[in-house]
């Protein structure tokens, strides 16, 4: 049975409203994912995520299984009680985060710890790559530097432990820099571990847990129309589209749309991820695209910095409230907003303050301010989708507009 329900089309576009149900309920599409990296939304209660409007968060395979430990988590009874969110998770593989550590740091992704030594240098990376071979991956630990392997099998039995209920298969994740040759050679490599995924699954995987395959080929139209239909045939539940995306964001509107172009048609019924983005032009587009879903660290990592998102896309969406010009700002950060920091009517110079002296409150408060600017305005672009009115919310939302003045 599909799991996906497309309620709304866009005459203009790709874009489509829908819902995409799973074994702890349904999501409303177009959405938002925030990234629960380790078990935690950082700075935010589950029951905190889930008032400001979001069905659904992402969880990361690589950091769990390192710290603390799929089996533990398995043992107390997966990845929802564990961390206390009733509500559907997506994992990611671990692809990623494995084969960023062969092009820089793993410190410098999460900001667990200052990275050490010289710069660019193997003494600086706490974890690192050993090994890419067909079997799967060697690398070390920036836990403790063990050697760890991970495996498509080994990935899938992973978010089968946390009980995710979207799993997405195991991929190599290929940089921007590499050639065309080793793109193809990857991606290559990617489909036959699509095909091990799977049949793991099939054999061991939890009943109700749904299995998205992901679309590598760089920047490269024939590879990533090529790998969209490979992912799309193999019996997938969903497709997420990954990898390099491009130097630019307009080649990668034209590598996204590559893909959905691929989907339309008889694949119409698979939902769409598009893993890693999340700039609201970014997003606006990608539901223009035809993209059902999105996840990034975005929203996130910038509330922990004292950046708070607002409707400004001239300063691309952001304001630092770390600057010393907000000291004395009576006004709040943004009229309409429904974040506790805006509702409470709280002051710029009150949030600068926050930031200014490291204080947690701050730092929580601006998170929750972004996740509700970024919920607002999907929430927005599913509304125009529903009543025929996407082009026009679109375009006020990109000219910077309230979104509660897009929504009638």
């Amino acid at each position: 049975m599909p799991c996906f329900t497309i309620d709304a089309r866009d005459p203009g576009s790709r874009a489509r409203a829908g819902r995409i149900a799973t074994a702890h309920g349904e999501i409303s599409t177009p959405a938002f994912v925030p990234l629960a990296t380790k078990a935690t939304v950082k700075g935010m209660l589950p029951a905190e995520v889930a008032d400001l409007g979001y069905q659904m968060v992402l969880g990361n395979t690589f950091h769990l299984m390192l710290n603390p430990g799929a089996e533990l988590i398995g043992r107390l009874g997966g990845l929802h009680r564990f961390m206390g969110w009733d509500g559907p998770i997506i994992t990611d593989s671990g692809g990623f985060q494995v084969f960023s550590m062969g092009h820089g740091t793993v410190a410098e992704e999460i900001k667990a710890r200052p990275s050490r030594g010289r710069a660019g240098s193997d003494e600086q990376r706490e974890g690192r790559i050993l090994a890419i071979e067909e079997e799967g991956v060697r690398f070390r630990s920036y836990m403790d530097g063990s050697v760890q392997w991970l495996s498509p099998e080994g990935s899938m039995a992973v978010q089968a432990a946390l009980g995710s209920d979207i799993a997405l298969v195991f991929d190599e994740c290929t940089p921007f820099h590499v050639d065309r040759a080793y793109t193809a050679t990857s991606t290559e490599r990617t489909h036959r571990w699509l095909r091990r995924c799977l049949a793991w699954h099939r054999e061991h995987g939890p009943p109700g847990q749904l299995v998205y395959g992901i679309v590598q080929g760089g920047v490269y139209e024939d590879l990533r129309r090529e790998s969209t239909a490979v992912v799309a045939a193999a019996g997938c539940d969903g497709v997420a589209i990954g990898g390099s995306l491009g130097a630019c964001k307009e080649q990668m509107y034209e590598v996204v749309g590559h893909a959905t172009a691929e989907l339309a048609g008889a694949h119409e019924s698979l939902p769409r991820h598009l893993l890693g983005i999340g700039d609201v032009e970014d997003l606006i587009r990608g539901v223009e695209l035809g993209i059902d879903t999105f996840d990034c660290a975005m929203p996130t990592r910038l509330g922990r910095h004292g950046t708070a998102l607002i409707a400004d896309p001239e300063s691309r969406w952001r304001v630092s409230l770390a600057k010393s010009r907000f000291a004395e700002d009576a006004s709040p950060l943004m009229d309409g907003c429904p974040c506790p920091a805006c509702s409470l009517g709280l002051s710029r110079a009150y949030l600068s303050y926050l930031v200014r002296s490291k204080e947690l409150t701050g730092m929580r408060l601006i998170t929750a301010h972004n996740l509700a600017f970024i919920a607002q305005r999907m929430r927005s672009l599913r509304e125009a989708i529903a009543e025929g009115r996407l082009a026009e919310v679109a375009a006020a939302l990109r000219s910077g507009a309230p979104s509660t003045a897009c929504f009638r």
